[in-house]
Formats: structure tokens, C-alpha cells, sequence
């Protein structure tokens, strides 16, 4: 069936692909975004771009702590609220109202105005896990996440249970683990290290580089999302991730050799607070009930986002 489908951080990486794919299976779209000062309106401008030329496509630039959300929800039936503050690492001390407000109040006022719709697909983040001392970890895993942005994602999931049980708003929680490709954020790792190739500095990589990441390219993310709205059951919860699991020492290598450079020299740095150890899904369970199967090779998605990369970034 068609849906009119609200969604939000639609101007973001991962939002602006899934808009693309909800466009693609019929759906019509009205994308929200606030554009905060996170990263650079510049590139979501860009993101934004092939959407707003597309039939059954609306933007409406909207801060959801600052409007009637009931506002935003005239003829929509399902809900994907991808909006937040992100990056674990920058949550910490004054920063941190901006998370709770983002991550915490918005997903509350959203709720909310969420009562009529059929299905809410929350997005959250395998930082609510934490440090697992098993992996690959389940969603039945106990929630101790080690960052103030990781507990701002665990209160939003605790939000939607919440209003699913009192308000009866139909909301499934997903689980994204490292999403990568084209549009990725600037303050994500791979973006960094990319550029860091192109402008010919040195690729820094944080800690002893042995930690480790389960990616997913964002195309075979979006798909994932994409299953969830018809084929994701309410109350549930779904990791969602490539199974392309790999350390940060090994990626860096990797991207030196999708990129031509395999002498370029590699830093390694100080631990940051808020980064678990190890991140690994067992994603069996989107597998099952989502019928989600990723795609894309983690050697082709490096290609795809370093072909993007090259062409926003000239290299002088």
C-alpha cells in the first residue's frame, strides 16, 4: 500500500536515502529538517537536492521543539524519525543540551501528534549497547550505553515503548550499526580519513586502531528501513547492520588501498570517551522478519563513497 510518510532528519545522510527509497516504492514524502549547526548546511543543501525536483516530495524546514508537530501530521499515516544530534564522542558537558533536546524532546513532542498513524519507525543506534563483552550482541542484550548520546537514543526507544503502550502509537525501534557511504557526515571516521587522503595529511585513527565496527552502506541501510515500515512488528526491535565486520586498522588499510595509496601514513591517537571497544550485530532477526539481506560489498561501498568524495572534495 501507499503511504504519506513524515520524515524526519530527511536533509541528513542516511534520511536523505531513505527518502530517495520511499519515493522509489510509491510513497509520498514530506521530509522535515531543522538544519542544525551539527555540520555544514552546505552539504545538506546537496543532499536535498534530488529530492526537491521529485513528484511527491514536500520539505518543510521545522524544528520539532518549536512547532505543533500535530501541524506537520495532516494526511500522514507512518512516521520515520531519524532526526538527532549525533556523534557519541562530542555529547559530553556543554554540549549535551542539544542532544536532549533533539534526541529526547523532539522524539517526545513527536509521539505525541503520533496517535492516528499506522506505523512509527524509530531509528536508533547500536551505541545503546555500550561495551558488550560478547559479541556479536542480540537486541535482548542489556542497554548500558557509554556515552550521554547513547542514553539520549536508549530514552528515545523508552519513549516510543512508552507511548505504544499508553497512547497506542504503533512504533517499531531499529537499530542502525555503522552506516557508510556517499553523504556520510564530515565528523564520521571514513569521511575523515578520505579527505585526509585527498589533501594529502596524514590519516588519523583514534586509539590503538584494533577496535572494532560492523558497517553497512547506506543504500542497503535505507533498504532495511525501507522493509520495516510494512514488515516491521509493532513493540519490536531490529539491529540492522552488513556484517562487514572489520578494525579500524584494517578499514584504514582498506580505504588506502581502494584509494591507490596503500604507503599513506596512518596516525594512531588517544581513546575517546563515549567509544565502545568492540561493535558487532547479530542481525538474525531482520533477516527473519524484514527479509533484509545487504548487498553491497564493503570494497565497493569504500569505491562508491571515495567516487563521492572525489567529487565534492577536489583534490588542488
Amino acid at each position: 500500500m501507499s503511504d504519506t510518510i513524515l520524515l524526519t532528519g530527511c536533509a541528513g545522510f542516511l534520511g536523505s536515502h531513505l527518502a530517495e527509497r520511499l519515493l522509489d516504492d510509491g510513497h509520498t514524502v514530506v521530509g522535515v529538517d531543522c538544519f542544525t549547526d551539527q555540520y555544514g548546511r552546505v552539504q545538506k543543501d546537496a543532499n536535498l537536492a534530488a529530492l526537491k525536483g521529485r513528484s511527491g516530495f514536500e520539505f518543510v524546514d521545522a524544528d520539532l521543539t518549536k512547532v505543533e508537530p500535530i501541524s506537520l501530521m495532516d494526511g500522514v499515516t507512518a512516521v520515520f524519525h531519524l532526526a538527532a544530534h549525533s556523534c557519541a564522542r562530542n555529547s559530553w558537558g556543554r554540549e549535551f543540551p542539544h542532544y536532549a533536546r533533539n534526541n529526547v524532546r523532539a522524539t517526545q513532542v513527536l509521539l505525541e501528534a503520533s496517535q492516528h498513524v499506522r506505523k512509527f519507525v524509530y531509528v536508533s543506534s547500536a551505541s545503546v549497547y555500550g561495551d558488550r563483552p560478547a559479541q556479536p550482541t542480540p537486541e535482548s542484550a542489556p542497554l548500558r550505553p557509554v556515552s550521554p548520546y547513547g542514553a539520549t537514543k536508549m530514552a528515545g526507544e523508552g519513549l516510543c515503548d512508552t507511548y505504544r503502550v499508553a497512547n497506542r502509537v504503533p512504533a517499531t525501534v531499529v537499530r542502525m550499526f555503522s552506516v557508510y557511504g556517499p553523504r556520510q557526515r564530515p565528523d564520521m571516521a571514513l569521511y575523515k580519513w578520505i579527505k585526509a587522503i585527498i589533501d594529502g595529511r596524514p590519516v588519523n585513527v583514534y586509539n590503538d586502531g584494533n577496535q572494532t565496527r560492523d558497517l553497512i552502506f547506506v543504500k542497503d541501510a535505507a533498504d532495511a528501513l525501507a522493509a520495516a515500515l510494512d514488515r516491521g512488528a509493532v513493540g519490536e526491535t531490529y539491529n540492522v547492520a552488513g556484517g562487514s565486520v572489520i578494525t579500524m586498522r584494517d578499514l584504514a588499510a582498506k580505504v588506502k588501498e581502494v584509494m591507490g595509496v596503500p604507503d599513506h601514513q596512518v596516525k594512531y591517537g588517544d581513546e575517546w570517551r563515549g567509544d565502545a571497544r568492540h561493535s558487532q550485530a547479530d542481525a538474525s532477526r531482520a533477516r527473519e522478519a524484514l527479509g533484509f539481506e545487504p548487498k553491497v560489498s564493503l570494497e565497493d561501498g569504500l569505491a562508491r563513497q571515495v567516487e563521492w568524495m572525489r567529487e565534492v572534495i577536489p583534490i588542488s
